[in-house]
């Protein structure tokens, strides 16, 4: 999803295998296995154009991302945020700018609720 969200623009397997080549070695297979995947979860929609199927974000990038997250925090905490906010806060690689705008961004969110 990345990739196609960086491209900016409907992309091919082609496309997405080429531009995730430049940071790591993949299999095309693989990419297109992935986006066959991300198109039957509803985050991307395929059209025909010419002999290639083209992919395009099916929502806003924002709104997938919700529902990523939500599917992962039900996926694997049982659908409660608490220990994925747990393992964050923990984690040492999580800088104190980062701890103190989660805070900030809690706190707003109360406010708004």
């Amino acid at each position: 999803m990345k990739v196609v969200w960086e491209l900016n623009q409907a992309a091919t397997v082609r496309d997405v295998y080429e531009k995730l080549l430049e940071r790591r070695h993949i299999a095309y297979t693989t990419v297109m296995t992935m986006m066959k995947i991300l198109e039957e979860k509803g985050h991307l929609v395929k059209t025909q154009e010419d002999r290639a199927h083209l992919y395009r974000p099916s929502k806003p990038q924002q709104q997938v991302l919700r529902g990523m997250v939500r599917e992962f925090v039900d996926r694997v905490f049982n659908g409660s945020a608490e220990p994925l906010l747990m393992h964050l806060v923990e984690d040492d690689k999580i800088s104190k700018e980062d701890l103190a705008e989660m805070k900030r961004l809690i706190k707003a969110n109360r406010r708004t609720s």
